[in-house]
Protein backbone atom coordinates (compact mmCIF):
# COMPACT_ATOMS: atom_id res chain seq x y z
CA UNK A 1 0.00 0.00 0.00
CA UNK A 2 3.05 2.66 0.14
CA UNK A 3 2.98 2.93 -3.32
CA UNK A 4 -0.25 4.39 -3.92
CA UNK A 5 0.43 6.38 -0.66
CA UNK A 6 3.76 8.01 -2.18
CA UNK A 7 2.23 8.88 -5.65
CA UNK A 8 -0.96 10.63 -3.65
CA UNK A 9 1.76 12.67 -2.11
CA UNK A 10 3.71 13.17 -4.79
CA UNK A 11 0.87 14.89 -6.75
CA UNK A 12 -0.38 16.43 -3.97
CA UNK A 13 2.91 18.06 -4.33
CA UNK A 14 3.30 18.72 -7.57
CA UNK A 15 -0.49 20.39 -7.45
CA UNK A 16 1.14 22.69 -4.46
CA UNK A 17 4.08 23.88 -6.54
CA UNK A 18 1.71 24.64 -9.84
CA UNK A 19 -0.42 26.94 -7.38
CA UNK A 20 2.79 28.69 -5.95
CA UNK A 21 4.36 29.18 -9.30
CA UNK A 22 1.02 30.56 -10.55
CA UNK A 23 0.79 32.83 -7.34
CA UNK A 24 4.34 34.06 -7.82
CA UNK A 25 3.10 35.28 -11.38
CA UNK A 26 0.37 37.28 -10.59
CA UNK A 27 2.76 40.32 -9.40
CA UNK A 28 4.65 40.37 -12.75
CA UNK A 29 1.17 40.91 -14.78
CA UNK A 30 0.74 43.51 -12.04
CA UNK A 31 3.86 45.20 -12.77
CA UNK A 32 3.38 44.26 -16.65
CA UNK A 33 0.39 46.77 -15.91
CA UNK A 34 2.24 49.20 -14.14
CA UNK A 35 4.88 49.31 -16.79
CA UNK A 36 2.26 49.67 -19.44
CA UNK A 37 0.74 52.45 -17.45
CA UNK A 38 4.29 54.07 -17.02
CA UNK A 39 4.74 53.72 -21.17
CA UNK A 40 1.11 55.31 -22.10
CA UNK A 41 1.86 58.23 -19.34
CA UNK A 42 5.38 58.68 -21.13
CA UNK A 43 3.69 59.06 -24.63
CA UNK A 44 0.88 61.28 -23.02
CA UNK A 45 3.87 63.42 -22.12
CA UNK A 46 5.39 63.60 -25.33
CA UNK A 47 2.47 64.22 -26.72
CA UNK A 48 2.05 67.64 -24.63
CA UNK A 49 4.05 69.49 -27.17
CA UNK A 50 2.43 71.51 -29.72
CA UNK A 51 0.45 70.11 -32.78
CA UNK A 52 1.30 70.30 -36.07
CA UNK A 53 -1.21 72.93 -37.78
CA UNK A 54 -3.33 71.90 -39.80
CA UNK A 55 -3.08 72.87 -43.66
CA UNK A 56 -5.89 75.17 -45.61
CA UNK A 57 -6.40 75.12 -48.99
CA UNK A 58 -4.09 78.17 -49.39
CA UNK A 59 -4.26 81.13 -51.81
CA UNK A 60 -7.51 80.56 -54.45
CA UNK A 61 -8.34 82.71 -57.61
CA UNK A 62 -11.58 83.70 -56.42
CA UNK A 63 -12.80 83.44 -52.57
CA UNK A 64 -16.00 82.63 -50.95
CA UNK A 65 -17.62 83.46 -47.40
CA UNK A 66 -16.52 80.62 -45.13
CA UNK A 67 -18.57 79.01 -42.98
CA UNK A 68 -17.67 80.36 -39.01
CA UNK A 69 -18.49 78.44 -35.64
CA UNK A 70 -21.97 78.86 -34.46
CA UNK A 71 -22.51 82.35 -32.77
CA UNK A 72 -21.17 82.17 -28.86
CA UNK A 73 -19.68 78.78 -29.54
CA UNK A 74 -15.95 80.26 -29.41
CA UNK A 75 -14.54 81.98 -26.10
CA UNK A 76 -11.51 84.14 -26.06
CA UNK A 77 -9.16 83.10 -23.72
CA UNK A 78 -8.82 84.90 -19.92
CA UNK A 79 -5.62 83.73 -19.21
CA UNK A 80 -3.64 86.17 -20.83
CA UNK A 81 -2.47 90.11 -20.69
CA UNK A 82 -3.74 90.73 -24.45
CA UNK A 83 -6.35 89.16 -26.24
CA UNK A 84 -6.13 85.19 -27.49
CA UNK A 85 -8.50 83.27 -29.71
CA UNK A 86 -10.18 80.27 -28.86
CA UNK A 87 -7.56 77.53 -29.83
CA UNK A 88 -10.91 75.13 -30.66
CA UNK A 89 -12.21 77.70 -32.95
CA UNK A 90 -9.16 79.48 -34.00
CA UNK A 91 -6.12 77.24 -33.87
CA UNK A 92 -4.32 78.55 -36.59
CA UNK A 93 -3.97 77.02 -39.97
CA UNK A 94 -0.83 77.18 -42.70
CA UNK A 95 -0.43 77.76 -46.17
CA UNK A 96 -0.09 74.57 -48.32
CA UNK A 97 1.92 77.28 -50.58
CA UNK A 98 4.73 78.63 -48.21
CA UNK A 99 7.21 76.06 -46.61
CA UNK A 100 10.92 76.72 -45.27
CA UNK A 101 12.19 76.07 -49.19
CA UNK A 102 10.60 78.24 -50.93
CA UNK A 103 10.78 81.14 -48.61
CA UNK A 104 13.02 83.40 -51.52
CA UNK A 105 10.26 82.80 -53.87
CA UNK A 106 7.17 83.09 -51.70
CA UNK A 107 7.01 85.51 -48.05
CA UNK A 108 10.46 86.83 -48.52
CA UNK A 109 10.80 88.04 -51.99
CA UNK A 110 11.31 91.28 -52.69
CA UNK A 111 7.87 93.29 -53.93
CA UNK A 112 6.39 91.34 -51.03
CA UNK A 113 3.52 88.33 -51.16
CA UNK A 114 0.42 89.49 -49.18
CA UNK A 115 -1.09 91.88 -50.98
CA UNK A 116 -1.45 89.46 -54.00
CA UNK A 117 -3.13 86.77 -51.88
CA UNK A 118 -5.51 88.75 -49.60
CA UNK A 119 -9.46 87.60 -49.71
CA UNK A 120 -11.71 91.02 -50.67
CA UNK A 121 -13.14 93.15 -48.49
CA UNK A 122 -16.60 91.38 -50.08
CA UNK A 123 -15.47 88.21 -48.42
CA UNK A 124 -13.83 89.52 -45.41
CA UNK A 125 -16.28 91.76 -44.27
CA UNK A 126 -19.02 89.64 -43.89
CA UNK A 127 -16.92 86.41 -41.86
CA UNK A 128 -15.44 89.22 -39.87
CA UNK A 129 -19.59 90.34 -38.26
CA UNK A 130 -20.16 86.56 -38.26
CA UNK A 131 -16.75 85.52 -36.66
CA UNK A 132 -17.74 88.73 -34.61
CA UNK A 133 -21.26 86.55 -33.47
CA UNK A 134 -18.75 83.31 -33.08
CA UNK A 135 -16.56 84.78 -30.27
CA UNK A 136 -19.50 86.96 -28.69
CA UNK A 137 -17.97 90.15 -29.72
CA UNK A 138 -20.30 93.15 -28.64
CA UNK A 139 -18.04 95.55 -29.24
CA UNK A 140 -17.31 98.52 -32.23
CA UNK A 141 -16.11 96.35 -35.23
CA UNK A 142 -14.72 99.58 -36.23
CA UNK A 143 -11.55 98.78 -33.79
CA UNK A 144 -11.01 95.37 -33.65
CA UNK A 145 -9.47 94.10 -36.42
CA UNK A 146 -10.31 90.71 -38.48
CA UNK A 147 -7.00 89.17 -37.97
CA UNK A 148 -4.77 86.08 -39.46
CA UNK A 149 -4.20 83.92 -36.06
CA UNK A 150 -0.58 82.93 -38.31
CA UNK A 151 -0.43 86.08 -40.43
CA UNK A 152 0.16 85.87 -44.38
CA UNK A 153 3.52 87.06 -44.11
CA UNK A 154 4.43 83.85 -41.92
CA UNK A 155 2.75 81.29 -44.56
CA UNK A 156 -0.87 81.43 -43.05
CA UNK A 157 -3.70 80.47 -45.00
CA UNK A 158 -5.27 83.00 -46.32
CA UNK A 159 -8.90 82.19 -46.00
CA UNK A 160 -9.11 79.17 -43.74
CA UNK A 161 -11.75 79.52 -40.54
CA UNK A 162 -9.19 78.51 -38.61
CA UNK A 163 -6.82 80.75 -38.93
CA UNK A 164 -9.18 83.91 -38.67
CA UNK A 165 -11.06 85.92 -35.96
CA UNK A 166 -11.85 89.28 -34.52
CA UNK A 167 -9.80 89.81 -32.13
CA UNK A 168 -10.59 92.94 -29.68
CA UNK A 169 -8.86 95.64 -28.83
CA UNK A 170 -5.55 95.51 -26.22
CA UNK A 171 -6.12 97.35 -23.09
CA UNK A 172 -5.67 100.32 -22.50
CA UNK A 173 -7.09 100.90 -26.80
CA UNK A 174 -8.92 104.36 -26.74
CA UNK A 175 -12.48 103.26 -28.06
CA UNK A 176 -13.62 104.68 -31.34
CA UNK A 177 -9.53 105.33 -32.38
CA UNK A 178 -9.85 102.29 -34.66
CA UNK A 179 -7.39 99.45 -35.16
CA UNK A 180 -4.24 99.68 -33.07
CA UNK A 181 -2.96 95.91 -33.02
CA UNK A 182 0.54 95.32 -31.75
CA UNK A 183 0.22 91.87 -32.71
CA UNK A 184 0.93 93.28 -36.17
CA UNK A 185 4.70 95.02 -34.36
CA UNK A 186 5.67 91.25 -33.51
CA UNK A 187 4.41 89.36 -37.26
CA UNK A 188 6.74 91.78 -38.59
CA UNK A 189 9.86 91.12 -36.55
CA UNK A 190 8.86 87.70 -36.73
CA UNK A 191 9.00 87.76 -40.67
CA UNK A 192 12.04 89.63 -40.76
CA UNK A 193 13.39 86.62 -37.99
CA UNK A 194 12.55 84.07 -40.40
CA UNK A 195 13.36 85.92 -43.62
CA UNK A 196 16.79 86.27 -41.74
CA UNK A 197 17.60 82.34 -40.76
CA UNK A 198 17.11 83.41 -37.21
CA UNK A 199 14.09 81.05 -36.77
CA UNK A 200 12.88 78.62 -38.90
CA UNK A 201 9.12 79.12 -40.54
CA UNK A 202 7.60 76.43 -38.85
CA UNK A 203 9.20 77.67 -34.75
CA UNK A 204 7.55 81.04 -35.90
CA UNK A 205 4.26 79.60 -37.02
CA UNK A 206 3.90 77.39 -33.80
CA UNK A 207 4.81 80.36 -31.87
CA UNK A 208 2.84 83.21 -32.79
CA UNK A 209 -0.65 80.43 -32.83
CA UNK A 210 0.25 79.46 -29.10
CA UNK A 211 0.40 83.13 -28.24
CA UNK A 212 1.68 85.88 -30.03
CA UNK A 213 2.46 88.22 -27.32
CA UNK A 214 4.82 86.11 -25.99
CA UNK A 215 5.93 84.55 -28.91
CA UNK A 216 9.59 86.15 -29.61
CA UNK A 217 10.19 85.49 -25.74
CA UNK A 218 9.78 81.83 -26.69
CA UNK A 219 11.66 81.94 -29.69
CA UNK A 220 14.34 83.75 -27.78
CA UNK A 221 14.31 87.09 -30.17
CA UNK A 222 13.95 89.27 -26.51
Amino acid sequence: MRRPVLALASALLLAAVAGCAHTSGSPATSGDRASATSSSASTARAGDAAAPLAEGPGPQTHYSVATQPSAGSCHYRADASQPLPDPACTPGALSPAVTQADLATTICRKGGYTGGIRPPASVTDVEKRKNAASYGYTGSLHDAEYDHLVSLELGGDPNDPRNLWVEPPSPGHQSGAGVNNPKDAVETRLHTAVCGGKVTLSAAQQAIAADWSTAEARLGLK
